[in-house]
């Protein structure tokens, strides 16, 4: 028998199908931040490549018992299990700020849960951003995307919170739609386009929101992110520097998300409200 339009597998996948895909996208996530009464969240970007500092110290102790001699590919080994040793430290500082961020809006008194946890859902710094708010007890996010060569969803996740996505827009809709500030930690090209992203609409005015953006790590951060030649060539104005904060600690980073949540987010409406969670809205 045909079935009906709605349940029929090859058409769903069909190209025509596609604006239903999308609409799914929005709607199946909707209806989960809804039931769970997600108010808002907190974004944690960054590399999937750092490690936990435990991970990494016995990658490298592994590493040093098996490769010998001084051949100068035996050092370049031994020289990326060093750095992946050094570069743990950003792992353990998003798990402790998560941890710090969580513990307090737990303490906000609100029957619905804000400022949430949420990351792409994957390993590295998205599993630490994930692990350090789970470990305080609070719900957290993972939006995850679908690639055939990417590793699954950490294991932190909050159950129902964890949310599979094939359209890369998609995925970054419900990163801005929900935040009310955003981490940056040590990453590549993807943490860099995230960024870039929520940059671009904030300098543009299209969101309907403040956010803070957190830019975490000088070391790494200072040398990438000069962007004096921008503002000497006209290409951005000054105030356009202020878009983002830049912290180098767990508690630097805390005191800047908590101050400027308190004075932009939290207020006694939202504080003592009972109602279902509102969605932020975006400028149409």
């Amino acid at each position: 028998m045909q079935p009906v339009a709605y349940q029929d597998r090859e058409f769903l996948d069909s190209d025509e199908a596609r604006p239903i895909r999308i609409l799914a996208e929005y709607l199946e996530p909707l209806q989960r931040f809804q039931a769970q009464n997600v108010q808002d969240t907190v974004v944690f970007f960054g590399s999937a490549r750092v490690t936990s500092k435990e991970y990494a110290e016995a990658e490298l102790a592994t590493l040093s018992r098996r490769l010998v001699g001084d051949a100068p590919e035996v050092e370049q080994h031994l020289a990326l299990g060093r750095k992946a040793v050094e570069w743990s430290r950003y792992y353990e500082e998003a798990r402790e700020l998560a941890r710090l961020l969580t513990e307090w809006s737990l303490g906000l008194g609100s029957p619905n849960h804000r400022f949430v946890v949420t990351s792409g859902g994957g390993p590295g710094i998205m599993e630490a951003a994930n692990r350090g708010a789970s470990e305080a007890g609070g719900k957290t996010v993972g939006l995850n995307i679908r690639l055939p060569f990417e590793q699954g969803p950490n294991p932190y996740i909050t159950d129902g919170l964890h949310f599979e996505f094939h359209y890369f827009f998609m995925r970054k809709f419900w990163f801005a739609y929900l935040a009310k500030a955003l981490v940056i930690f040590p990453g590549g090209f993807g943490t860099l386009d995230e960024m870039f992203e929520i940059l671009t609409l904030m300098q543009t005015e299209k969101l309907a929101k403040q956010i803070q953006i957190v830019l975490y790590g000088a070391e790494y951060w200072d040398p990438i992110m000069n962007l004096g030649p921008m503002l000497e060539w006209g290409a951005i104005s000054k105030p356009d520097l202020l878009l983002l904060q830049r912290a180098d600690t767990p508690q630097e980073a805390f005191e800047v998300l908590k101050s400027h949540l308190i004075e932009y987010h939290v207020t006694p409406a939202t504080v003592q409200e009972t109602k279902a969670p509102a969605i932020t809205k975006t400028r149409d």
